[in-house]
């Protein structure tokens, strides 16, 4: 599988290849300065300046079995990173120039998906009871605060840049769709009702728009290797449009990758080895 690391600005609809690889990559975040993307491969990190796209490693220590769950504090720093240990997926953060991680859930599968505006919280999706729901955590640990239940299965978590809202994405009315809650998990709304299967919503640095992943009628899961589409739809709800469509899915943009002012994303398509 071959992955192309791509940029998109909004304002004029362009795609930019930043890199292209013959290696399995997944899931860009993008910096608070604007100047480097992290992405991951074979259970590793990376940076890639845009200016410059060569990757480079991030010292994970004892974590060498990252998944695409990972994501930059507000501040940058800080990278939260989620590593199977012990068979299990857990939520780790490490400072972002890299160093031994410190374990943030004790109970697991546990999945990041969003950082807190203020740096004080983890969004993530975790396993307990046989359900995938979405709850939140103290960045230091402790005590996990559970948003969903009965929900179906939960998953993508992320919060709105005014802290008010965390936006996710629920099969409880048959294929996954957007819906949001308040930060205490009151307020519930669901904000799609299509035939697209909608996943992984991601407000923007603006508060005006949400980007999400939209997979053809009938997908099960979010699997890679499919005709996908990015779409746009206002933060309050309303008509999404299409922006690009390509082969992508799993790994295209499972956790938060807008630009810092909001003028361009970045995402992961895929093709078949040459």
């Amino acid at each position: 599988m071959r992955s192309f690391i791509e940029t998109f600005e909004i304002d004029i609809g362009r795609r930019n290849i930043v890199l292209a690889s013959a290696d399995l990559l997944e899931a860009p975040n993008w910096s608070p300065d604007g100047q480097t993307l992290v992405v991951n491969g074979d259970g590793h990190l990376f940076r890639l300046s845009v200016a410059n796209p060569k990757l480079e490693t991030i010292d994970t220590g004892c974590a060498d079995e990252c998944n695409n769950d990972h994501g930059l504090c507000p501040k940058g720093y800080r990278i939260a990173i989620s590593h199977r240990l012990n068979g299990d997926s857990t939520i780790f953060t490490l400072p972002f120039e890299g160093g031994e991680p410190v374990q943030v859930t004790a109970r697991n599968p546990s999945y990041w998906h969003g950082w807190s505006p203020d740096g004080r919280r983890l969004a993530f999706v975790g396993r307990r009871d046989g359900a995938f729901d979405i709850f939140t955590i103290p960045v230091a640990g402790g005590a996990e605060k559970r948003l969903t239940r009965d929900m179906g299965h939960c998953d993508g978590p992320d919060y709105t840049p005014d802290g008010a809202w965390i936006w996710f994405n629920s099969d409880k009315t048959g294929s996954a769709q957007l819906w949001r809650m308040r930060v205490d998990g009151s307020g519930l709304q669901q904000m799609t009702d299509d035939a697209f299967v909608n996943w992984f919503p991601h407000p923007d640095p603006t508060g005006k728009h949400v980007l999400y992943l939209a997979y053809p009628p009938g997908t099960t899961g979010h699997p890679r290797d499919r005709d996908v589409v990015l779409r746009l739809m206002p933060a309050e709800g309303g008509e999404a449009r299409d922006l690009c469509r390509f082969n992508g899915g799993q790994g295209t943009i499972n956790v938060p990758c807008w630009a810092p002012d909001g003028r361009a994303f970045a995402f992961v398509s895929y093709a078949a080895p040459e």
